[in-house]
């Protein structure tokens, strides 16, 4: 794909896009792990002959955003390290004496907002004849500042794309106050454990040399294999909001395993923390995932773990008669929720011990949950036809069958759980009864996220 692919891409269905070109190929900003921008991952098609797309459902991560707050905290101790040493001994490291932190904290950056904006734009151009005056998108989002500004900016690009015929708003916004609960975030498993321990010994594999040649060149700097990583992230943190490529992104270009294993520690973080390798991770996905069922067949939600029965149970809060739901939210949120749903199964646990992760891993992080990455679930109607007799004379009878498919990044997925046929779509009954998991409230794993509280 070319490495423009982002304009390329929008080119082709958003007649104008705002979202700026970052001035590094594709193949760099994807080893920026979550921290990268949403590229699609192909074309995308249309429904197989004989389907039409009814009903639309978006799953959106928030757009780009500085780094959080305790990450600048730990961004800038490290920075501190080299920036109180007197002589370098690398010339390469000279930039760094007048290097100046100008980023902010946990909000969007004007990348982000753009992102956002054209993925708006996108949806409407891509699925307009599903709307009419009374049938447009219905919007949610968490309470996060970035992710409510998410998806302020996608309502604004949808309406601009339509010329202000439609305007959508942010209709829900879920998490407001301590105990309420929210599909959209996933802090509401207590007893949840973390990827602390897979990250750490990932860093001692891969950063442990990139500490030592860079203490060598900053003598008394002390960094340790944290300080590597967090001064990794400044590459794409200080490209993203200042358009131009960030001189640490240059510098760590030096080092081979710099940004290959930057990339990988994103892809053990959501593996081990919200994902297959969280023992309660997917189980955080599964209030979603009963929302997104209770969608697909025109049904009241049923769900005993994190969804909001009061807002689920009101047509106001919840409707069940709109042709788009989209739906804003977090990267570790996503990663619970394609695991609740079987996305993105590996064969193994991913290694963070082994110095060569394997390259046919389909977890990873730029694929799953880039900034304003998404995951899209079209609900199709198609026209199926059957014989009634033998021979090519038999009568040929016509039905209707509702059918799914899922696309994350626009590339359609094959949901083997669903028995999915060569064009990745499956039988609506099927995909409904494949989410046995959720349907069942997480098979008794969600009462363990309290274990711990209730001891």
């Amino acid at each position: 794909m070319s490495p423009f692919a982002i304009r390329v891409v929008f080119a082709m269905s958003v007649p104008h896009p705002v979202t700026p070109i970052l001035p590094l190929t594709e193949r760099e900003q994807l080893e920026w792990a979550q921290y990268s921008p949403y590229f699609a991952r192909a074309v995308y098609k249309e429904p197989p002959s004989g389907c039409q797309i009814d009903q639309v459902n978006i799953l959106q991560r928030h757009g780009a955003r500085f780094p959080t707050s305790g990450a600048a905290t730990k961004i800038q101790a490290a920075l501190a390290k080299l920036q109180t040493v007197t002589n370098f001994t690398d010339s390469r490291l000279d930039f760094v004496k007048s290097f100046t932190f100008n980023l902010g904290t946990d909000d969007l950056v004007k990348f982000g907002a753009d992102q956002s904006f054209d993925a708006g734009q996108e949806a409407f151009l891509r699925y307009s004849k599903l709307f009419d005056g009374n049938d447009i998108p219905f919007v949610r989002s968490d309470v996060s500042a970035r992710v409510v500004a998410s998806a302020n900016n996608w309502t604004a690009g949808f309406a601009f794309a339509s010329q202000n015929v439609f305007q959508p708003h942010l209709a829900v916004i879920l998490g407001i106050g301590a105990s309420t609960n929210d599909t959209l975030d996933d802090s509401q498993c207590p007893d949840a454990g973390d990827s602390t321990e897979q990250v750490s010994a990932w860093e001692a594999v891969y950063a442990t040399p990139i500490a030592n040649r860079l203490n060598t060149a900053a003598p008394g700097a002390n960094l340790t294999t944290t300080d590597v990583f967090n001064l990794i992230s400044l590459c794409p943190f200080d490209t993203i909001f200042n358009f131009k490529k960030s001189p640490w992104c240059t510098l760590f270009e030096q080092f081979p395993t710099a940004l290959p294993g930057f990339a990988y520690d994103g892809d053990l973080n959501k593996f081990y923390g919200t994902g297959y390798g969280q023992p309660l991770g997917p189980v955080q996905g599964v209030g979603y995932i009963n929302e997104l069922l209770s969608r697909l067949t025109h049904s009241p939600v049923r769900d005993s773990t994190q969804t909001n029965r009061t807002l689920d149970s009101s047509p106001l809060t919840f409707p069940l008669t709109r042709s788009l739901y989209a739906d804003f939210t977090h990267d570790d949120e996503i990663a619970a929720i394609v695991s609740a749903i079987g996305l993105f199964r590996q064969p193994r646990p991913l290694d963070p011990t082994n110095p060569g992760p394997d390259s046919s891993r389909t977890w990873k992080a730029s694929t799953i949950v880039p900034f304003s990455g998404r995951v899209v679930v079209e609900r199709l109607v198609c026209t199926v036809t059957a014989r009634t007799g033998p021979g090519v004379l038999g009568l040929r009878k016509k039905s209707v069958e509702g059918k799914v498919r899922v696309l994350v990044q626009d590339e359609v997925q094959h949901l083997e759980f669903c028995e999915a046929d060569e064009d990745g779509v499956c039988t609506l009954d099927a995909f409904v009864e494949s989410q046995s998991f959720a349907r069942e409230d997480g098979d008794g794993e969600f009462q363990e996220c309290f274990a711990g509280v209730s001891a």
